[in-house]
């Protein structure tokens, strides 16, 4: 589950709309006059300080005594001019992961990052590995130009998320990913009305999430994912109209999905797998009409499997394993035309499988099994080669596969009209006992009985 969810999760950040340019380990920018590198010396000592707090690499003030001198800059530092003061100041800072400058062992957080005031973007990936530290903030914060703050995979980076991220007001990316951090996320960090990507996932967060997450007008990327966050989806997130990702999932959330979540008519990705919701769908599902992943493995919902799914056109995975749904498989589902993945397995599903399933031409992944499916196998041989073994619909022992597509494929499901000892075998809702209403476990005992009469006479 967790390959499967990372790997989602980043293919989906490819379909946003923004361009995470800073993302890349790119070469130094330096956008200034060759002539003129001249820094503010408060700003190059403070930068001089972080370095020398987190990297040990080289000396950065004798190797680099002007880092944004052209020629002179190392790989992790950009630079900008100011048309104000005519001075150059330090853009963006990478760190942790080459080609960038690598953190020492004893590497702790550097909160003087908040008093460079032309600071942009700042990463620190993989950096804070062996000494436990927090983040810090200084007692004035310059950092008024942050955009974007990025602090993933630091497992000896704990305690909680500090309240005064809020005073960073130009920041649009807050990505705080598979870190230490605990404690309940701060009500403040939703004012931070700019922000366009909020991701606090893979960390240790507990409490609710605050129904003040709706005053993040701009959002277009929510992860909360991968903590244990506690009590209900607050209705006013459905006033995210931006939002095209919102993974909460392996939390400990509770109750029912909030009918608002319809409103979110840019929503692409949702995934809310491993909680403890439960209860009806909310009928607003069917107007979420540009989504494309719903992921809802792993929670107790016991209740039919909603029909709504089949209405949503542009949906190429659907996962709904392991959750008590009970029912036929809506016909519905094979209108889905870009439909790529469907997993249904762990589920008490009954029928037959729908025989226009086998139409659905992007499928490449489909589980339906250990359920209660019965019939025939509606799949031709093309079909079955086309998925091999990515089409799983074993534990089904009512299903069997029809003689003249049985050969070369094994499915775990028995041959129709004949298994091993070379007894009749039919498809439950085609046998006998269906036929002249006879309750199946009636019609097996008169099977039975009439088989030891016979026997009995012959003996007499």
């Amino acid at each position: 589950m967790f390959c499967s969810l990372f790997f989602l999760s980043l293919r989906f950040l490819l379909l946003l709309p923004f361009t995470f340019t800073s993302f890349s380990s790119a070469s130094p920018s330096v956008n200034f006059p060759a002539s003129d590198s001249r820094m503010d010396p408060l700003e190059l000592e403070t930068l001089f300080k972080i370095m020398e707090t987190v990297s040990s690499d080289q000396s950065w003030r004798t190797a680099h005594p002007n880092p944004c001198k052209p020629g002179s800059s190392w790989i992790g530092i950009e630079c900008k001019s100011s048309g104000n003061d005519n001075l150059i100041h330090v853009s963006r800072l990478d760190l942790g992961v080459p080609p960038n400058p690598s953190c020492k062992s004893t590497a702790t957080f550097p909160s003087q990052i908040f008093q460079l005031p032309h600071l942009e973007s700042v990463f620190f990936i993989s950096c804070f590995t062996h000494a436990r530290t927090t983040i810090s903030f200084p007692i004035k914060v310059s950092s008024s130009s942050l955009q974007q703050l990025s602090i993933r995979s630091n497992p000896a980076l704990v305690g909680l998320i500090p309240f005064q991220l809020s005073s960073l007001k130009s920041l649009q990316i807050l990505t705080l990913s598979q870190n230490l951090l605990s404690g309940t996320i701060p009500a403040q960090i939703f004012s931070l009305s700019s922000l366009l990507h909020l991701d606090l996932s893979y960390n240790m967060l507990t409490g609710r999430i605050s129904f003040q997450v709706g005053n993040l007008k701009n959002l277009v990327g929510l992860d909360l994912s991968y903590n244990k966050l506690t009590g209900a989806i607050p209705s006013t997130i459905g006033q995210l109209g931006m939002l095209q990702k919102l993974d909460l999932s392996s939390n400990k959330l509770t109750g029912r999905i909030p009918e608002t979540i319809g409103n979110l008519h840019s929503l692409v990705f949702i995934a809310l797998s491993s909680n403890e919701l439960k209860g009806l769908l909310p009928k607003g599902v069917s107007m979420l009409q540009n989504l494309q992943y719903f992921l809802m493995d792993d929670n107790p919902m016991f209740i039919s499997l909603p029909s709504e799914f089949g209405e949503l056109q542009k949906l190429q995975e659907l996962r709904l394993a392991n959750s008590g749904y009970s029912g036929k498989i809506p016909p519905t589902y094979s209108k889905l035309s870009n439909l790529s993945t469907l997993s249904l397995q762990n589920n008490r599903l009954t029928g037959e499988i729908p025989a226009s399933f086998g139409s659905l031409s992007h499928i490449y992944h489909l589980n339906l099994s250990r359920n209660f499916l019965d019939g025939v196998v509606p799949f031709n041989s093309s079909f079955l080669n086309r998925l091999g073994k990515n089409l799983d619909i074993s534990g089904n022992p009512g299903l069997c596969l029809s003689p003249s597509e049985a050969n070369g494929f094994n499915l775990g499901v028995n041959v129709c009209g004949s298994n091993k000892s070379g007894s009749s075998i039919l498809p439950w809702e085609k046998s006998e006992a269906h036929q002249h209403g006879i309750p199946r476990p009636l019609f097996f005992l008169l099977v039975l009985l009439s088989t030891m009469i016979s026997v009995a006479l012959s003996n007499i």
